[in-house]
């Protein structure tokens, strides 16, 4: 007796305005390609299955949705693995991906951008490669990327090292580390923060990083509001550009 086909798990991405006051039209920030993956599944693995529905609601404006939304089967990593993130191999993903070897396509996704990069997921991806699915990560916005590709830093070379420690004491020290690597290295060093406390880390920036290395900062990415500013700290500080900062950011230093 031949075995049934195992289902696929898709890597699907989110625009990047989650917890934004404006949103752009899905279709002018996710390709068509993505969005039709989307509207076909109706087993899901997230983050939060609230703004999970949200988008697939949004997604549903556009292309048909092969379940209603509140038929969907949405299944959410556990909250210990949002908090101390799921990439040291301690969480075992396997359970989730039981409709995937039942022969059900999958869809993984996170709550902005490409899920498993600056969010959780990662051991859901290791689980399906252990249990021989076929992984498939689709095409949508990274901000990440985006932002580097805007920063004009070193894009050869360069590291996303997630959230600075909160305590001043400590941020500083680590920015005074990452520059210093930088300097050295020529490697591009990529950061994020919570918007709200974008303000707080960019004058902490100011006052620790030397005069000529190079910031580079960019909000709001996809949306009209968005914005990307990169020059030297000395320049940062004569002419900081007036523009909101309390939209999701990513931080580059480098040389």
């Amino acid at each position: 007796m031949t075995a049934a086909p195992k289902g696929r798990l898709y890597l699907v991405p989110a625009p990047l305005d989650f917890g934004c006051d404006t949103q752009a039209p899905l279709q002018d920030v996710m390709p068509l390609g993505t969005l039709q993956v989307a509207a076909s599944l109706s087993c899901w693995i997230c983050e939060n299955a609230k703004s999970t529905r949200a988008y697939l609601k949004r997604v549903g404006e556009v292309l048909p949705l092969k379940q209603p939304v509140q038929a969907q089967q949405i299944q959410e990593l556990p909250r210990e693995v949002h908090k101390k993130g799921d990439h040291g191999g301690n969480f075992d993903a396997r359970p989730l991906l039981a409709p995937a070897l039942a022969g059900q396509d999958m869809g993984l996704i996170s709550e902005a951008g490409m899920p498993a990069i600056a969010d959780p997921g990662s051991s859901v991806v290791r689980a399906a490669h252990d249990l021989g699915l076929q992984v498939l990560p689709l095409t949508g916005p990274m901000s990440l990327m985006l932002a580097l590709a805007a920063s004009g830093l070193n894009g050869q070379n360069f590291a996303f090292v997630g959230y600075l420690p909160q305590d001043g004491g400590d941020r500083n020290q680590r920015i005074r580390e990452l520059e210093s690597l930088a300097l050295k290295t020529g490697q591009t060093q990529i950061f994020i923060e919570t918007p709200y406390r974008n303000t707080a880390l960019l004058q902490a920036l100011l006052q620790t990083l030397q005069n000529n290395t190079r910031l580079s900062l960019s909000c709001g990415l996809t949306l009209g509001s968005g914005w990307s500013h990169s020059a030297p700290v000395n320049a940062w500080k004569r002419d900081k550009p007036v523009a909101p900062l309390a939209l999701p950011g990513v931080f580059c230093i480098g040389r």
